[in-house]
């Protein structure tokens, strides 16, 4: 991977909708140069999908909760990672470090919605035990972020 493919990969972090043309005139390449390179870095796998950016309150999903869950072993760890992978109320989910075995960034309506996602987990016997902090707002929530916009 070149300056140019992180180029093209931070400029459809910013706007993957942007076109072909406007990309190539940024980089100084070719529209089929471009694409050439996307198709590249989309098959290597740096590129995993390109997004849409929604506003979750404006889709009914107003409350963000994270869940730190340790883990009952005994209801195995795969079926855990399974039933997360296709819960539709799980945004995120990451194997941490500490006392907790995952934490969870879920998206829901409502109290009711969350109290019952926590209901789900209790029935199939994933928690040890559990902790859940509600976002009450969000200062900065990012995608990708090029290197250089980092420092």
């Amino acid at each position: 991977m070149d300056i140019i493919d992180k180029k093209i990969t931070a400029l459809l972090a910013e706007d993957a909708r942007r076109s072909l043309a406007d990309i190539g005139e940024a980089v100084g390449l070719s529209a089929s140069a471009v694409n050439e390179r996307i198709r590249r870095l989309t098959t290597s796998g740096v590129i995993r999908r390109f997004t849409v950016d929604a506003d979750h309150a404006a889709l009914g999903l107003g409350v963000t909760a994270f869940v730190l869950v340790a883990l009952d072993y005994e209801a195995g760890e795969p079926a855990f990672k399974a039933f997360v992978a296709q819960h539709p109320s799980v945004a995120e989910c990451h194997h941490v470090t500490g006392g907790w075995s995952y934490m969870l960034k879920v998206r829901i309506p409502d109290l009711a919605a969350l109290e019952a996602f926590l209901g789900e987990l209790k029935a199939h016997r994933f928690l040890a035990r559990s902790e859940t902090m509600i976002a009450l707002s969000t200062a900065v929530e990012r995608g990708f972020t090029p290197a250089e916009e980092r420092s």
